[in-house]
This record gives structure tokens, C-alpha cells and sequence, in this order.
């Protein structure tokens, strides 16, 4: 196989075996599943973000195995990685994820690593779709995002606190946001409820508390994909 693979080197200054290079980029992409599974444990996340971390590394190894000990294609990658950060219009991990991916693979068959770079392409797109298929990193059933408003003059550490222990077996506080000239409150949650079939109920008793102003109760994750 190394011969099938050094027949379509074109080249370059820098070698490496392919068995080195699946040995990392599995190993890769263990250690990104790892980290993907840690940052879920007990904590709020999109898919999107949690399938960037599990391909990040596996992306970043290839950078890494093509520069090595190569200066020139070190400072060529620096100033190319930089400006997926300092685009005009912020993306979604995904797309990220997807502009670094192409990036590399642009870089392998630059500097020679033709064949490299199609199994490297494979191996992340196949890893990519069943991810995406897969249930891995999606919220749990019970997850909703919401979005309440408040009078200036209520305590809002406090006043929900009877509520959620009622229908909530978890909350978390995200963003307070004055509006209105600052005469309202607007409070954002991650919440999970106990029973998704008491949603109703609970928007009727957080309406008696805020004096039937705006509530926002729901799923999307919109905004929160980001890097």
C-alpha cells in the first residue's frame, strides 16, 4: 500500500508512512470522541458544536504531520488558519469545521499528498455522516431553551425558584438582558423539564409570576453553534 501511496507523491520535502497516518488519525479521532463525550457530561450543548470536537483533531493531526519540518508550509498555514476566524460573517462549528477540513485537505494535495488526502477525506466525511445520522451530541428530549420577561421592580433570582423545583429537574440561568428602556427584565434559561407533557402548565404559572408578559418556550439552539 505504501508504494500505491508513494506513486502518487508528488514532490514534497516531508514523508510519512500511511501506517503512521491512519495510526494517528484513529487514535485522533478517539481522543476527539473523548473530549466531545466530557464536554456533554453535565452540561448544555449543540450537536453541531459537540461534532466539531470530535473532528477537530483528526483535522488539526493532519495539519500537522503535512508542516512538519517545514517552515515555509508552517507560516503558509498560520496566515491561512487565521482568517477562518476573522471572516466578515461568524459561522456555525460545522461550518468551521468544514473550512479547516477543506483547508487541509487543500494543503495535502498541494505539497504533494495526493493519495493521502483521499483517504483523509473519506475517513473525516464517512466519520462526518454517521455522526450527523447518528443520535450522538443531540439534546436530551426534556431540554427546552426559554425566554422570559419581567417587570424592573421583581426580584428575579428568586421569584421562579418555587416554580422550576416543581416542574424542572434542572435549570441554569444563561443571560439577563435589560429592555424597554430599562423597565423590563429579560431572562434566558436552559431548563429540563420533569414531564414534557406539563410544558403548558408550567407557561401558565411563570405567566401569574410575570404579569402575563412574553414567554419563549422551546427547542432551538440558534446562536449557540458558534466558535
Amino acid at each position: 500500500m505504501n508504494e500505491l501511496f508513494n506513486s502518487l507523491y508528488i514532490e514534497s520535502t516531508t514523508t510519512f508512512s500511511i501506517t503512521s497516518f491512519l495510526i494517528c488519525t484513529v487514535v485522533s479521532l478517539i481522543l476527539g470522541g473523548l473530549v466531545a463525550w466530557t464536554y456533554m457530561f453535565r452540561n448544555h450543548y449543540s450537536k453541531g458544536f459537540v461534532v466539531t470536537l470530535f473532528l477537530l483533531p483528526a483535522i488539526v493531526e493532519m495539519v500537522i504531520m503535512l508542516v512538519n519540518g517545514n517552515v515555509g508550509a508552517g507560516v503558509a498555514v498560520m496566515g491561512a488558519f487565521s482568517l477562518v476566524r476573522f471572516r466578515s460573517v461568524a459561522g456555525s462549528a460545522k461550518e468551521i469545521a468544514s473550512i479547516f477540513l477543506a483547508m487541509a485537505l487543500g494543503l495535502a494535495t498541494g505539497m504533494g499528498y495526493i493519495a493521502i488526502a483521499v483517504v483523509f477525506a473519506v475517513i473525516i466525511c464517512a466519520v462526518m455522516m454517521g455522526l450527523n445520522y447518528s443520535n450522538f451530541g443531540e439534546m436530551n428530549e426534556n431540554a427546552r431553551w426559554l425566554r422570559v420577561t419581567l417587570p424592573e421592580n421583581i426580584d428575579y433570582t428568586t421569584v421562579f425558584e418555587d416554580i422550576f423545583e416543581k416542574y424542572l429537574s434542572a435549570h441554569q440561568m444563561m443571560n439577563v438582558k435589560t429592555t424597554n428602556m430599562g423597565s423590563l427584565f429579560r431572562l434566558e434559561y436552559m431548563i429540563e423539564l420533569k414531564d414534557v407533557s406539563l410544558e403548558k402548565e408550567l407557561i401558565d404559572e411563570l405567566r401569574c409570576k410575570n404579569g402575563n408578559l412574553e414567554i419563549v418556550c422551546g427547542r432551538s439552539v440558534t446562536g449557540r453553534e458558534e466558535l
